[in-house]
């Protein structure tokens, strides 16, 4: 069953985020991930959303979802990401209904 993952990121140096950006996709791609959407504006209809950049992204798995963000390839790139930004990210599964 498909999940997805969305991270609410709050850049405070765009500079070294961008040393993450650099080699996300690389990384990103060995693990059967999918970039579905990524906003810098994202239209609130609802709330706040303070955040300065909005990623949805989904795995055919929880398990390869899992397996791409404990990797040492992204645990490597991900730190100019945790040194250049705070965050919130959550694994949703995909809705079926009964």
């Amino acid at each position: 069953m498909s999940v997805y993952i969305i991270a609410q990121i709050s850049i405070h140096d765009r500079e070294e985020y961008r040393l993450y950006e650099a080699g996300f996709m690389d990384v990103f791609a060995q693990f059967q991930g999918e970039l579905l959407a990524v906003s810098e504006d994202p239209t609130v209809i609802e709330g706040q959303w303070p955040c300065t950049r909005t990623v949805l992204m989904r795995f055919p798995s929880a398990e390869e979802a899992r397996r791409w963000y404990v990797s040492p390839e992204y645990q490597a790139i991900a730190q100019p990401r945790f040194r250049a930004s705070t965050g919130n990210a959550v694994v949703i599964e995909e809705f079926h209904p009964a």
